[in-house]
C-alpha cells in the first residue's frame, strides 16, 4: 500500500456486520471548514449499527462511511480553519450526519466545529469515549429533566455507555439512580459503577420502583428503548414526571400511554444529542460540564473491550450481543 493510500471502513449495501469492509482509498484532503484527523481510537455507538442496517433516522448513501466518535491528532486543515488545530489531540463530538462524514478508518475528514480537546489525563481510548455518552445524558437530565438533589431517576439500558454516564451525572447532582438491565448478571457491576439501585428485567419494574421511591415513582426517566415498555415506564413515573426517549431500540411500534399520562400529568419527550449541539450556548455549557467533571475525577469512561481496526466486523457483532458494560473501542 502506498503512502497516499489509507484504509477506510465502508459498506456498499445495508445489512449485518459482515457488510463492513476495509477499502483502500486515496488519502482524503479536507475542504473548507474541515480537518483531517489521524485516527487513534474509535468509539462504537448503537446508532451506527442501526445506520448500517438501514434502520436509522436517515438512510445511507452507498457506498457509505460510518462512525461518529474518534480520537486522534489533527494532521491537516482546510480553508477557514484555525491553524492552531494542527498537531492537536482531539476527539469528535457527534454533531454531523453519517451521510456526510464517518470516522471508521486510519484517517477521518470531519468538520472542525465537531472537534473538542479533552483532558490530557485521558488515553486515546478514553478520549473517544466521552462526548456522545456524557453530552447525551447531560442534555436529557440537566436542561430537560432539571435533575436536582434527591430526585429519583430511572435509567434503562443502564449498562450502555450513555447509561453509565447518566449514573455518574445523577451521582454528581445528588440524585438517586435506579438502573435497569436485562439480566441479573450485570447487577453487581452496575452497583459497583455507582448505581444506587438496580432492577433486572425479570423483576417487576413498577413494583420495585415504587418500593424504592416510597410509592412516589421516579420523577425523571431516561430511556433509549421505547416500544410497548413505555407503558410500564409511565406506570413507574411520578406524578408530573418526565420521560425522555432518546432512542428506538425496540423493534415494535411505541404506543403512547395516554390514560397514564393524563392521569399523572406526565411529559413524554423525544430527544437526541443533536438538540444540544445545535444550540451554541448549551453546547459550550455541556462540553465544559463534562470536561470539568472528568478533571475532578467524578466521571471516568468505562472501556468494556477493544478491537483492532481489522476486526471491525467482530466489534459490531459484539455490540449486537449486548454483552458489554460500557464502551466498545476500536484501536487504529
Amino acid at each position: 500500500m502506498s503512502a497516499a493510500t489509507v484504509k477506510i471502513v465502508r459498506f456498499h449495501q445495508t445489512g449485518g456486520a459482515e457488510v463492513l469492509q476495509l477499502d483502500d482509498l486515496s488519502l482524503p484532503e479536507p475542504s473548507r471548514g474541515e480537518v483531517r484527523l489521524r485516527v487513534k481510537a474509535i468509539g462504537l455507538n448503537r446508532a451506527e449499527v442501526m445506520f448500517r442496517q438501514g434502520q436509522y433516522l436517515y438512510q445511507p448513501e452507498l457506498p457509505s462511511l460510518l462512525g461518529y466518535e474518534a480520537s486522534g491528532v489533527v494532521e491537516a486543515i482546510g480553508p477557514n480553519v484555525d491553524p492552531a488545530w494542527l498537531g492537536k489531540t482531539a476527539s469528535t463530538v457527534p454533531s454531523f450526519q453519517l451521510t456526510h462524514y464517518g470516522v471508521y478508518g486510519e484517517v477521518a475528514i470531519v468538520p472542525a466545529a465537531a472537534l473538542a480537546e479533552y483532558p490530557a489525563s485521558l488515553s486515546y481510548e478514553e478520549g473517544t469515549s466521552i462526548w456522545m455518552q456524557y453530552i447525551t445524558a447531560y442534555g436529557a437530565l440537566i436542561p430537560i429533566g432539571k435533575l436536582t438533589a434527591g430526585d429519583f431517576v430511572l435509567i434503562t439500558a443502564a449498562s450502555s455507555s450513555v447509561g453509565l454516564a447518566a449514573i455518574e451525572i445523577a451521582k454528581a447532582e445528588g440524585a438517586i439512580s435506579i438502573a435497569t438491565t436485562r439480566t441479573s448478571a450485570k447487577k453487581a457491576e452496575l452497583l459497583s459503577l455507582g448505581a444506587d439501585h438496580v432492577i433486572a428485567t425479570e423483576e417487576d419494574l413498577v413494583a420495585r420502583v415504587h418500593e424504592i421511591t416510597g410509592g412516589k415513582g421516579a420523577r425523571v426517566v431516561f430511556d433509549p428503548i421505547g416500544g410497548k415498555g413505555l407503558e410500564i415506564l409511565a406506570a413507574a413515573t411520578a406524578a408530573y414526571g418526565i420521560i425522555v426517549e432518546y432512542g428506538a431500540l425496540a423493534p415494535e411500534p411505541t404506543p403512547y400511554p395516554l390514560f397514564t399520562a393524563v392521569r399523572k400529568w406526565l411529559t413524554i419527550r423525544g430527544y437526541t444529542l443533536f438538540e444540544v449541539v445545535t444550540q451554541p450556548e448549551l453546547y459550550t455549557t455541556a462540553k465544559k460540564y463534562v470536561f470539568d467533571h472528568i478533571v475532578a475525577g467524578d466521571f471516568k469512561p468505562r472501556i468494556d473491550k477493544t478491537f483492532p481496526l481489522s476486526e471491525i466486523v467482530e466489534a459490531h457483532r459484539y455490540m449486537e450481543s449486548n454483552a458489554q458494560i460500557g464502551k466498545i473501542v476500536v484501536i487504529v
